[in-house]
């Protein structure tokens, strides 16, 4: 079964919400499990519990059938987004455009000239689906 994973703040802010819509959309068109991500960072003393991602998800949304909230601990967002990705074997990723920035910003750190794109297909072997704050999306794919 496909799989779609979508990394969200808590509390959703309206770019959440825009991106986790689109991860909604995307998991019904395909019948497709969902894992909402939280992470939780350790140097901001952050303490989301599953049910209250849940409860903001669903209330936003509705009920979500197959869908799955995990929260994970991390010092960096990104890193512990990707962590969880790989380990999920995911088919599909579903992020907010500054999302995508950050990792640029990462992988800056490591590489001369970061292709995101490209880094994303090789590590991750998925489909990367970026949502800006308006709606609009972008894909690529791995």
């Amino acid at each position: 079964m496909t799989l779609v994973v979508v990394p969200v703040r808590y509390p959703l802010t309206s770019h959440s919400k825009a991106t986790l819509r689109e991860a909604v959309r995307i998991a019904d068109e395909r019948d497709a499990e969902l894992t909402v991500l939280h992470v939780n960072l350790y140097q901001n003393g952050d303490s989301v519990t599953r049910a209250e991602l849940k409860r903001a998800a669903q209330a936003e949304f509705g009920r979500l059938p197959r869908a799955r909230y995990v929260i994970r601990r991390g010092f960096l967002v990104e890193e512990t987004i990707l962590e969880e990705v790989a380990a999920e074997d995911a088919d599909i990723v579903v992020i907010g455009s500054k999302q995508a920035g950050r990792w640029r910003r990462m992988l800056r750190k490591f590489l001369d000239d970061p292709d995101i794109e490209a880094y994303l297909r090789e590590k991750l072997e998925c489909t990367v689906i970026t949502v800006r704050a308006d709606g609009e999306t972008s894909t690529i794919n791995g």
